[in-house]
């Protein structure tokens, strides 16, 4: 799989990421470690070398994961992990880093990102100069190499980046959620700023292994999805009848083609959440599908069907 430029800081990433959420195990059923760490080895095996995680995903917990996976090939692979929300001054941003770092098993991490913006979720609000002051410190300590954010605006983004470079934006991004193409893509082309999208395949809506009639239990975070709810989970069917015919000419999956296209946009690499060995070393065909121009237009306007009818809400869940 080729790789890629992660912004400007001379680290190279695949454009396919194994993510981890759900190896926390915390807002996921059915989920054990045994099986992802096959699925995120396998990732490796077949060529993604760039996995993300977080501090928050578990308690920690999806992080001991990857390093159980990946410890032994650590010089081979791309960090990229998370600090919280609760983080966010300067102390609790280096002691978050150092926990990360244990939980690793690693003495750097490529590329560290603040999860979510200061006084999400109730969260203390923390002037981001103070937040990236503690983070370009660790940079030059060489504990971490790269700086990213995730959920943020752009707005927020050009806000942190007068305090340091900002190599990566991690928003939710896929062919049924575009939102940040109307708020910070222009920006992440102009300034080198890798995009690197969480629920890529709609939190497994493109995949289309869910019926007209599917309902999740209400301990799983995608029983507040949007895209699976009323009017937009029919639109999104209507949709996914109208790729099967593209993903055959291809010979490859819905999910894939889904994958495919949103590592065609600019500046934008896709985060792919893994449950077993089969489903890591299917994503990564992802990475070397080369559609035409005529069927990425094709697929961009199917995808509208479903992101024509949302609001302007940037948020994917119904979390209250």
């Amino acid at each position: 799989m080729e790789k890629r430029a992660l912004g400007t800081s001379g680290i190279h990433i695949t454009p396919v990421i194994t993510g981890t959420w759900q190896a926390g195990k915390s807002q996921w059923v059915g989920v054990e470690d045994a099986d992802t760490i096959k699925a995120i080895r396998a990732a490796f095996d077949a060529g993604i070398t760039t996995v993300d995680t977080a501090e928050v995903y578990g308690s920690g917990h999806s992080e001991r994961v990857v390093a159980e996976a990946l410890s032994d090939v650590r010089d081979q692979v791309v960090y990229a992990t998370k600090v919280f929300a609760n983080h966010l001054k300067y102390d609790q941003v280096l002691a978050a880093c150092e926990a990360s770092l244990q939980n690793l098993k690693t003495d750097r991490i490529d590329l560290y990102q603040i999860h979510w913006p200061s006084g999400s979720f109730k969260s203390e609000v923390v002037p981001i100069e103070e937040t990236m002051r503690a983070l370009n410190d660790l940079k030059q300590q060489g504990k971490i190499r790269a700086i990213g954010v995730s959920n943020f605006s752009q707005k927020q983004l050009e806000e942190a980046a007068q305090y340091g470079r900002i190599d990566s934006l991690q928003p939710p991004y896929s062919l049924f959620w575009r939102y940040v193409e109307k708020d910070a893509v222009p920006y992440c082309m102009e300034q080198k700023i890798s995009i690197i999208a969480y629920s890529p395949l709609a939190q497994g809506l493109l995949t289309g292994k869910f019926a007209p009639d599917h309902t999740f239990p209400p301990e799983d975070n995608r029983a507040k999805n949007k895209l699976f709810q009323g009017e937009t989970y029919k639109r999104a069917q209507t949709a996914l009848a109208k790729l099967r015919p593209i993903a055959d000419r291809y010979q490859t999956s819905l999910g894939n083609l889904a994958l495919a296209w949103l590592v065609a946009q600019p500046q934008a690499n896709a985060i792919v959440g893994v449950r077993n060995a089969e489903q890591a070393v299917e994503n990564a065909k992802a990475g070397n599908i080369k559609l035409t121009e005529a069927d990425l237009a094709e697929i961009d306007q199917i995808g509208r069907i479903v992101t024509d009818q949302l609001d302007d809400s940037p948020l994917m869940w119904n979390w209250g």
